[in-house]
C-alpha cells in the first residue's frame, strides 16, 4: 500500500479501482529528505562513539569492547539521577557524564593498563567488563526498559519533515562535542601529547611526555564522548542496549580505517545514512539495518583492506 497520506499529502493523487496513484518525483524527494535528516542525526551519535573508540585505540592500542557499555551506563545514570534522586535534568546529564568518565579511568587504570600489549587478553577482559556493567545495572534496575528521560519535547518542521527537538538537540550536541574534540587534539598542548603518544609511545616518553597520564586522560575523553552520546541521545535504557551500537562502532572504525579519527567521522555518516535509507525505503525490513551497514563495510574492506582513510591516517601520524 502506498503511503501517500504520510509522505505526499499535497501531491496529486487519484483513486482508481481502489489504488492510490502518486506523483513519484515528489514521493522520492520526501524520502530523500527523511534519509538525509535522520541519517545525519544517527551519524552524529555514531560519530561520538566511533571517534572515542578510535582515540583510545590510537593512543593505547586498545580495542575496547566495553566502550558502548559506558554509553549504556550513562543512560542509566541520567535516569537514576533525574527520576530516583529527583535532580534537575541538566544537572543529571552532567553528573552522569562525569561519573562515567571516572568509572572509565578507574577501569583503564585497574583492569586494562596492567595487561596493555596483550591484544587477545584485552579483548576478553573488555568484553567481560561490559558484561559486568550490564549485570550490575540489571541487578539495580531490572531487565525492563526505563522510562524515557527527555531534556526537551515537541518538534520542528524542517523541509516539510517533522523532527523532534530532542533529535535536533542530540545532533547539535554531537556536532559541538566533535568540534571541541578536534580543537582539543589539534590546538592544545594536551592534544599534541595525545597525538605524539599515538604516533610513537616510546619516542613520546623520551621527549618528556608522561605517556601513562596521557593514556588515562585519553581514556577519560573517549569514555566521556560515549557518555555524552548515552546521556543525550539514548532512548529508554535497557541492560543490553550497548550491543547494537558496538556492532555499528566496529563497522564504522573498520570502514574508516582503524585508528583514524577522520575515518571514524566519515564512516559514521556513511553508515548513519545507510541505516536511515533502509528504515525509510524498506520499513518492513528495518531490522536489517545493521546487516546492511556490515555489508557496506565488507564491500569497502574487500576493495580497500586498510579502510577509507587508513593510509592517509598513517601518513598524518
Amino acid at each position: 500500500m502506498l503511503r501517500c497520506v504520510l509522505y505526499a499529502p499535497r501531491q496529486a493523487s487519484a483513486l482508481a479501482g481502489g489504488h492510490c496513484l502518486i506523483v513519484r518525483p515528489a514521493f522520492a524527494m520526501i524520502e530523500l529528505k527523511l534519509i538525509v535528516i535522520h541519517g545525519l542525526i544517527n551519524g552524529g551519535g555514531y560519530a561520538l562513539l566511533a571517534v572515542g573508540f578510535s582515540l583510545i585505540f590510537g593512543v593505547a592500542r586498545i580495542v575496547n569492547l566495553a566502550h558502548t557499555a559506558f554509553y549504556m551506563l550513562a543512560a542509566y545514570l541520567v535516569y537514576a539521577f533525574a527520576r530516583l534522586l529527583d535532580l534537575p535534568l541538566p544537572l543529571s546529564v552532567v553528573l552522569a557524564i562525569i561519573a562515567v568518565a571516572i568509572v572509565g579511568v578507574l577501569s583503564y587504570k585497574l583492569v586494562i593498563d596492567p595487561i596493555r600489549g596483550r591484544e587477545t587478553t584485552i579483548l576478553i577482559v573488555t568484553i567481560a567488563l561490559a558484561i559486568i556493567i550490564q549485570e550490575s545495572v540489571t541487578v539495580k534496575f531490572g531487565t525492563a526498559a526505563t522510562q524515557p528521560v527527555r531534556l526537551v519535547s515537541g518538534y520542528a518542521t524542517i523541509l516539510d519533515i517533522k523532527v523532534f527537538y530532542r533529535d535536533l538537540m542530540a545532533f547539535g550536541v554531537a556536532a559541538v562535542t566533535l568540534l571541541g574534540a578536534w580543537v582539543l587534539l589539534m590546538r592544545t598542548r594536551l592534544g599534541i601529547a595525545i597525538r605524539a603518544t599515538a604516533q610513537d609511545r616510546e619516542v613520546a616518553n623520551l621527549m618528556g611526555i608522561n605517556v601513562a597520564r596521557t593514556g588515562m586522560i585519553t581514556m577519560a575523553i573517549a569514555v566521556g564522548l560515549a557518555a555524552i552520546a548515552g546521556a543525550v541521545q539514548a532512548p529508554a535504557a535497557t541492560p543490553t542496549m550497548w550491543m547494537p551500537p558496538l556492532v555499528m562502532v566496529l563497522a564504522i572504525v573498520v570502514l574508516g580505517g582503524l585508528g583514524s579519527l577522520k575515518g571514524s567521522f566519515v564512516g559514521a555518516l556513511i553508515l548513519g545514512l545507510a541505516e536511515a535509507s533502509v528504515v525509510v525505503l524498506f520499513p518492513e525490513h528495518a531490522f536489517l539495518k545493521e546487516a546492511v551497514a556490515l555489508a557496506i563495510m565488507l564491500a569497502v574492506i574487500l576493495i580497500r583492506p586498510e579502510g577509507l582513510f587508513g593510509v592517509a591516517f598513517e601518513e598524518e601520524r
